[in-house]
C-alpha cells in the first residue's frame, strides 16, 4: 500500500475484542455511500440524506436481507471529521463474528482493510494535526500514568506545536534580517539590525531548544521508566532482587554460577513513577563465550541506567566491593548508586549487632573501604526474605525525583523529536559561533535555514517521502 494514498475508502475495527460494543470504522471518499449499501435505518432517509453528527438507528442487511445486527451508525461529512474525510461509524454488538461479518460485508461493496495508524495518517494528511500531533495520539493510547497522559494530552492539543511554532517565527525573523542585509549589501549605509540585536534573538532561540532538549531525559523517563540497573557478581542476589520487587518469579534463580546470561527487564510502579528494572549477567572472569557476551550487555545497560543498584552478598562484602569498584564505579559518575548489601539474612548474630541500623552499615563499610564515593547510599536486606525492601523502593522514588507535570508543561518524550531537536541545537550553535566570528550573512543564514529544517522535521513540514511516514504510523494499532 502506498502511505500516501488517501483516495480509497478504508474500514476497520476499532475497538479491542471481548467488549459489549464494537466499533468499525469508515473514512474515505465513499464512505457514506458504501455504509448505505450494508445499512437500512429502521425508518427515514438513507444516511446519504442525512444530516452530519446525528446517530442512525438500523440493520446491517447481507446482499440476501438477512439481518447480521441492529447497530447505530454515527455520521460525520468531510471536513469535519477525524480524518477530514467523509466518515461513518458503526457500533454493533461486541460479538467478533458480527464485526467480522460487517467487515466482510464493506470489503465486498469496494472498501479496504486499514492498515496500522491509517486513520490518524490521513489526519495528518488533511491537515487535521500536525505530525507531532498524530504521534501524540499512540502515546495518549499506551499511556499507563498520570504523567504519561498528560504529557500526550498536551501534545495532542497542541502545546508543544505552539512552542515550535513560536521558534520558527523568531528564526525566520532572524533569517530574514540576514538576508535582507545579503540583498542590500551594497548599500553600506542601511542597517536593517546590528549583530548584538542577531546575537540576541540567537540566544533566546538557543535557550528555548536547549530547553526543550533537557526535558527528554524526563519525558523518556515517564514514558518508558526510569531505567534501573542490578549489576554485581553472579550468585550476589540479584534475579532474587528482582523477583522480589516485581513480587513474581520473573528471573530463574539457581546457586550455580552464570545463570543469567542475557539482560531481563521488566517494570512497575513506585509512588506513581515507572521504574524499569534490567538484571543483568553476573559480572565475574569466564572463559564462556556466551556468559561474555551476557557480561558486556551488562556494562552496556549500566551505562543506560539513570540509577544503578550495585548487588554484593553481605557475608563477603569487603572483598566482593574490591572486585568489582574499578569496574562499576567509574562508569557510575552522573548515576544513582546504591550499593545493596543483599543476604543479610545470613550474617552471624554478632555482624548483626554492628551493623543493625543503615548508619551502621554505611560506617562500617566506609572504614573498610576508604575509597567509598560521596553520595553512595548503602543499604541492608534479603532479597530473599523480603526484608529491607521497603526502605530501597522508598530510595528509589526519591533518586527519581520526576517532576509532577501539568497539561501545560511541554516535555519531550518522543526519541525521534528529540534526534531532531538536537540537530536543530548544533545548528544554531553555529549560528551563534558565526556571529561572533562576523562571518558573512550567506554562511549564518545555511545554518538558519538548516535549524528551520530540523524543526520542521517534528511537526511534519519538511516530511516528504512515503518511508518515513510509513515508518512512524506502523506502530499504531489498526482502527486508530
Amino acid at each position: 500500500m502506498n502511505i500516501l494514498q488517501t483516495e480509497d475508502t478504508i474500514c476497520a475495527i476499532a475497538t479491542a475484542q471481548g467488549g459489549a460494543i464494537g466499533t468499525i470504522r469508515v473514512s474515505g471518499p465513499e464512505a457514506i455511500t458504501l455504509t448505505d449499501r450494508v445499512f437500512k435505518p429502521v425508518s427515514g432517509k438513507p444516511l446519504a440524506e442525512r444530516a452530519p453528527y446525528t446517530l442512525t438507528f438500523g440493520h446491517i442487511l447481507t446482499p440476501e436481507g438477512e439481518i447480521i445486527d441492529e447497530v447505530l451508525v454515527s455520521l460525520f461529512r468531510a471536513p469535519h471529521s477525524y480524518t477530514g474525510q467523509d466518515s461513518t461509524e458503526i457500533s454493533c454488538h461486541g460479538s467478533s463474528y458480527i464485526l467480522q461479518q460487517v467487515m466482510q460485508l464493506l470489503i465486498r461493496q469496494g472498501c479496504r482493510a486499514a492498515g496500522p495508524g491509517e486513520y490518524t495518517q490521513r489526519a495528518f494528511l488533511n491537515g487535521k494535526m500536525d505530525l507531532s500531533q498524530a504521534e501524540a495520539v499512540a502515546d495518549l493510547i499506551a499511556s499507563t500514568s498520570a504523567a504519561t497522559h498528560r504529557m500526550a494530552m498536551n501534545q495532542i492539543r497542541g502545546g508543544f506545536s505552539r512552542e515550535l511554532a513560536v521558534l520558527r517565527d523568531k528564526l525566520l525573523h532572524l533569517t530574514s534580517l540576514m538576508e535582507l542585509e545579503l540583498d542590500f549589501s551594497d548599500h553600506e549605509e542601511l542597517e536593517f539590525a546590528d549583530r548584538s540585536e542577531l546575537e540576541d534573538i540567537a540566544r533566546q532561540i538557543e535557550q528555548v531548544i536547549h530547553h526543550l532538549v533537557d526535558t527528554f531525559s524526563v519525558g523518556n523517563a515517564l514514558k518508558n521508566g526510569v531505567p534501573v540497573a542490578i549489576v554485581g557478581e553472579t550468585n550476589a542476589g540479584k534475579s532474587t532482587l528482582l523477583n522480589a520487587l516485581l513480587n513474581e518469579e520473573r528471573a530463574i534463580v539457581s546457586d550455580i554460577h552464570g545463570t543469567t546470561r542475557d539482560v531481563i527487564e521488566d517494570t512497575m510502579n513506585l509512588g506513581g513513577i515507572t521504574f524499569r528494572f534490567i538484571d543483568t549477567a553476573g559480572i565475574r572472569e569466564t572463559t564462556d563465550t556466551i556468559e561474555s557476551l551476557g557480561i558486556e550487555r551488562s556494562f552496556q545497560k549500566l551505562d543506560q541506567a539513570n540509577i544503578v543498584l550495585w548487588v554484593i552478598d553481605a557475608t563477603c562484602a569487603e572483598e566482593q566491593y574490591r572486585q568489582l569498584a574499578d569496574k562499576i564505579l567509574p562508569r557510575c559518575e552522573g548515576k544513582h548508586l546504591v550499593i545493596v548489601l543483599n543476604k543479610a539474612d545470613l550474617l552471624s548474630s554478632a555482624d548483626m549487632d554492628t551493623a543493625a541500623s543503615k548508619d551502621a552499615q554505611f560506617d562500617r563499610l566506609k572504614v573498610a573501604l576508604p575509597d567509598l564515593p560521596e553520595g553512595v547510599c548503602v543499604l541492608s536486606l534479603s532479597a530473599k526474605q523480603k526484608e529491607g525492601l521497603s526502605q530501597l523502593q522508598k530510595q528509589l522514588v526519591d533518586f527519581a525525583a520526576l517532576p509532577d507535570l501539568s497539561q501545560n508543561d511541554v516535555v519531550v518524550s518522543n526519541i525521534r523529536h528529540y534526534e531532531a531537536l538536537s540537530r536543530a541545537l548544533e545548528a544554531i550553535h553555529r549560528v551563534q559561533d558565526g556571529l561572533a566570528m562576523q562571518l558573512s550573512g550567506d554562511l549564518v543564514s545555511q545554518d538558519l535555514r538548516e535549524c528551520l529544517y530540523h524543526l520542521g522535521e517534528i511537526v511534519g513540514g519538511t516530511i516528504e517521502t512515503d518511508e518515513v511516514l510509513g515508518n512512524i504510523f506502523k506502530h499504531f494499532c489498526v482502527g486508530k
